[in-house]
């Protein structure tokens, strides 16, 4: 790779079309942007990694693939985030997926509290710097419905490892006491 692509801080604009098109290919709202934003803090801290020009696409591809698949009710599967990106192999997107989930430890999970500390955190930052603000608002109502959504992934998320260590043990268990007939 040429020296300048590692120097190359981009343009706001250009990570902007970047999110854009990925937050239009993928049908995803502003309220999913907030929480791949979490998402991605949560990887620099928990990882202490920093942005650079040459890991921050991979960054917000994984950060969105996760907030799609854990936030929105239709997922989309890893083979069609392969049609976004040429160069990626479904075994790439996988790999994505699977150490950026275990760089965060696993920490999907996103509060009430947090999302509305990000949101207004995110509104006083639009307007201190002359942004276009959405007309919606964040109100009671939405807010109780983001926690409501946190909550039920929380429960999915225990109950499917629940299942899986417990298929897991049992089939060990099985495999340990067959009897082996050797000829």
């Amino acid at each position: 790779m040429p020296k300048e692509y590692f120097e190359c801080v981009p343009e706001h604009k250009f990570i902007y079309r970047f999110v854009h098109v990925l937050f239009k290919a993928t049908n995803l709202t502003a309220e999913f942007a907030i929480v791949t934003l979490i998402y991605i803090e949560r990887l620099l801290s928990y990882a202490e990694i920093d942005l650079c020009p040459t890991n921050w696409k991979r960054i917000v591809i994984g950060a969105i693939l996760l907030t799609s698949k854990v936030w929105k009710d239709v997922t989309i599967w890893n083979r069609e985030y392969c049609k976004l990106f040429v160069n990626a192999s479904i075994e790439d997107i996988n790999e994505l997926e699977r150490q950026f989930l275990q760089l965060i430890d696993y920490n999907i999970k996103v509060s009430g509290s947090v999302y509305a500390k990000y949101y207004f955190d995110l509104r006083s930052l639009a307007k201190d710097n002359s942004f276009h603000l959405p007309i919606y608002l964040l109100n009671k109502e939405r807010a109780q419905n983001l926690q409501a959504i946190s909550r039920v992934e929380d429960t999915k998320i225990f109950y499917s490892a629940t299942m899986r260590r417990s298929f897991s043990a049992d089939n060990f268990i099985t495999l340990q006491r067959s009897k082996a007939i050797i000829s």
